[in-house]
């Protein structure tokens, strides 16, 4: 059998840090932000911890 891919749009959505924890970016960042407060925006522009079992599922499809 041929070896099991990775999925590619988790590839290119998630980070497994050194402990292994899994980050991701905020959406709505990216356009329409005339109408975001300074505040909002900034707090969109940092990283976010993926919690339970969608990060269980997330290192499922990084990990095959």
């Amino acid at each position: 059998m041929p070896k099991m891919k990775s999925k590619s749009s988790a590839k290119k959505r998630f980070v497994i840090t050194g402990s292994g924890k899994v980050k991701r970016k905020h959406a709505y960042k990216s356009h329409i932000l005339t109408k975001k407060s300074k505040k909002r925006k900034r707090n969109l522009g940092h990283y976010a911890i993926v919690e339970g079992k969608t990060a269980k599922n997330v290192k499922q499809m990084l990990l095959k």
